[in-house]
C-alpha cells in the first residue's frame, strides 16, 4: 500500500471517494511466509482482494490495480463482476501475455547491474529500493525525494522485506486455460488503461491490447511515464478520469 501516496488517495477522498489501499501478502504488515516458500497462489490474492471488497466495501467498489494488482484486478472483473462498479488498469499487461513484447533490453541490463542488500541494514536497503524505482521509471519521470520518502514509508512498515520476491514464488494453481481477452471483452462497467510511454516492464503494446480486448475502454497515455506509481504531474488529470 505504501507505493499509493497518501496525498493522491486524499485527493481522491476529498473528491468524495471512500479510499482503501491495501497490503498483499508477503509485503507491509500483512501475513508473511518463508522466503523462497509463499504458501499460496495468484488465485489466494484474488481472494483476497475480493473479501476486502465484501468487508468494508460493501460488496462493490471501483478498482484501481498497478502492475500485478492489475493483473488481479483484470480477474476480479471476470470472476467477480457484481463486486467491479469500474474498472481501472495502470502500468500492467493482459494475463498470460504470450504475443506481447518481453522487458525491454534496459530493463534487463539494470537487472544484471543489481545485487540484493544486506536486508538487516536499513540504509543500504533504502538505497535498493530507490535504485529500482529508477530502474523502472522513465528517465524524465523519475523524482529521486520522492522515491526515497516511499522507500522510506516500505522500509518502516516492513515485517520483512526479504519476504517481497515470494510474489515471483508463488504456488501454481491449476486453472481450465482460458482466454482472459475474450471474457474481458464482456466486461460491461466503465473501464480506464492508464499506462506509461516509456514502461520498461511492460511496455506500451501492453496497454493497447488490453484496451482493444475491451470494446468500452477508455485509454489514457502518460508520455514518458515508465513502469512506476504515476507521478504527481498525472494525478490532476488522472483523478478527473477516475471520479468521471
Amino acid at each position: 500500500m505504501d507505493t499509493w501516496e497518501p496525498d493522491f488517495c486524499t485527493a481522491l477522498a476529498a473528491r468524495g471517494r471512500f479510499v482503501i489501499r491495501y497490503d498483499h501478502r508477503d509485503t507491509g504488515r500483512s501475513t508473511h511466509y518463508p522466503p523462497g516458500a509463499p504458501d499460496y497462489s495468484f488465485y489466494d490474492l484474488l481472494a483476497d482482494a475480493a473479501a476486502l471488497i465484501d468487508r468494508f466495501g460493501h460488496g462493490r467498489a471501483h478498482v484501481v490495480g498497478l502492475s500485478m494488482g492489475g493483473a488481479i484486478a483484470q480477474c476480479l472483473a471476470v470472476d467477480h463482476p457484481d463486486k467491479v462498479a469500474s474498472l481501472t488498469l495502470v502500468s500492467t499487461s493482459p494475463v498470460f501475455p504470450a504475443d506481447l513484447p518481453p522487458l525491454t533490453q534496459r530493463l534487463l541490463d539494470a537487472y544484471g547491474e543489481m545485487s540484493e542488500p544486506d536486508w538487516d541494514d536499513r540504509e543500504a536497503t533504502l538505497e535498493h529500493l530507490v535504485r529500482g524505482a529508477r530502474v523502472h521509471a522513465g528517465p524524465a519521470a523519475f523524482d529521486e525525494r520522492e522515491a526515497r520518502d516511499t522507500a522510506r514509508r516500505i522500509v518502516e512498515r516492513a515485517i520483512d522485506l526479504r519476504t517481497a520476491g515470494n510474489h515471483n514464488a508463488m504456488r501454481q494453481e491449476a486453472r481450465p486455460e482460458r482466454d482472459l481477452r475474450a471474457l474481458l471483452g464482456e466486461v460491461s462497467g466503465p473501464v480506464l488503461v492508464i499506462h506509461g510511454t516509456d514502461d520498461p516492464m511492460f511496455p506500451q503494446e501492453h496497454a493497447t491490447a488490453l484496451a482493444a480486448a475491451i470494446p468500452h475502454a477508455e485509454l489514457m497515455l502518460l508520455e514518458g511515464v515508465g513502469h512506476q506509481s504515476p507521478p504527481r504531474s498525472s494525478w490532476d488529470r488522472m483523478i478527473r478520469a477516475l471520479t468521471r
